[in-house]
């Protein structure tokens, strides 16, 4: 531990500034879990990616970046920044979140002394590394689905003096022998909750997930088991997310292609769907669909049924929407969002979720509400 190393961390954990987790933050070494390097944006380029070795930098420099509250890019597109030849193209499939984001979830998991912890995505370690720092190792069991993020993760750790219970595979499936779990929390974003994690936490535990669906739209789940097996909760106000389980990820969109099908006029501006809430709303209408956009058009298309929708605006005012296929995506979204509309327009806290064996959907406002499904 160096003067400098523990300054920043201190400093880390007070600007953080959470009671329950600030000494967790003051002893954990962040800058393990980057390990040899970064990803920076290249040249302004969402899509390339430049490694930034720790062993080209500064020492001092190389800690001032580990102990901002920024989050890190570690790996892009399947490629660890360590192992990056120059630069990269692709989107980021692995990073260590900034640790405000990380001490968000934590606190609004409620994640306390005497919890039995099942962490749904291990990434570098680092939260991993603080559940241990305050639950102990006994009380944390984390699992990867990547091996060579898994690898990378399993040496900080264990090189940080922590021994958690570390799993390699398909999160999704949580880790039965473990269980019963107290707390389970995701660090990836989900589609649905899966029916895994319901058999595996006890009765009067919770799961807290952030869920990502096809169309963009994001909210974040807290729920608790009940003593029938089923689980309930509302979604908490902070828009969270995380990256998206790998297999959850939509199938490959289709070229998009414009005034195919029934032309019709429509009242409801497509840039409505811009709004974080009007977007989780229609996500919920259409949540096999994928949602894009090209100059004045705004585009919807289902690859498992084949509709699609296209949107543009029409002259003289409103717009023109041109429907093909056995699901009116368009139709759909229409009726979402006036009825969240007319309900005044609320925060996806604003709904719920329950889950079944069977099923699960989200209800507005109260569980007799409005409610979609969520896909199976």
């Amino acid at each position: 531990m160096t003067d400098t190393a523990a300054r920043l961390r201190l400093k880390l954990a007070d600007e953080v500034s959470s009671t329950g987790w600030h000494k967790a933050l003051q002893m954990v070494p962040r800058d393990r879990f980057l390990g040899d390097a970064v990803f920076l944006p290249h040249e302004g380029r969402g899509d390339q990616w430049t490694p930034v070795r720790r062993a080209d930098m500064d020492a001092d420099d190389w800690l001032a970046l580990a102990y901002t509250n920024e989050t890190w890019v570690t790996q892009v597109a399947g490629v660890l920044a360590s192992e990056a030849a120059g630069v990269v193209t692709g989107q980021p499939s692995s990073s260590s979140t900034y640790p405000g984001l990380v001490v968000r979830m934590l606190e609004a998991a409620e994640i306390a002394e005497g919890d039995k912890v099942l962490e749904i995505g291990t990434g570098t370690g680092y939260s991993t590394a603080l559940l241990c720092q305050r639950l102990g190792n006994d009380a944390v069991t984390s699992i990867e689905y990547d091996p060579a993020v898994a690898a990378r993760a399993q040496d900080a750790i264990t090189g940080a003096g922590y021994a958690p219970t570390l799993v390699v595979g398909d999160g999704l499936y949580g880790h039965a022998e473990n269980g019963p779990y107290s707390r389970l929390i995701a660090t990836c974003s989900v589609r649905t909750i899966p029916h895994a994690w319901m058999r595996q936490v006890r009765e009067g535990g919770t799961i807290t997930a952030p869920m990502w669906g096809w169309m963009g739209g994001v909210a974040f789940a807290h729920l608790a088991m009940a003593d029938d097996g089923a689980a309930s909760g509302r979604f908490l106000r902070d828009d969270l997310y995380f990256m998206t389980a790998r297999t959850h990820l939509p199938p490959p969109r289709p070229p998009l292609v414009r005034g195919i099908g029934e032309t019709r006029e429509t009242m409801l501006d497509p840039s409505l769907l811009q709004d974080d809430a009007a977007l989780w709303v229609a996500q919920l209408a259409i949540p096999q669909a994928q949602l894009s956009w090209a100059e004045d058009t705004t585009f919807l298309v289902d690859v498992g049924t084949g509709s699609r929708a296209d949107v543009h605006p029409k002259a003289g005012g409103g717009w023109t929407v041109c429907q093909h296929g056995p699901v009116r995506l368009w139709d759909e979204v229409e009726e979402a969002v006036k009825t969240w509309q007319e309900a005044g327009r609320p925060h996806q806290s604003g709904f719920g979720l329950t889950v079944t064996r069977e099923d699960q959907w989200v209800w507005l406002g109260d569980p007799g509400g409005p409610a979609w499904r969520l896909p199976a």
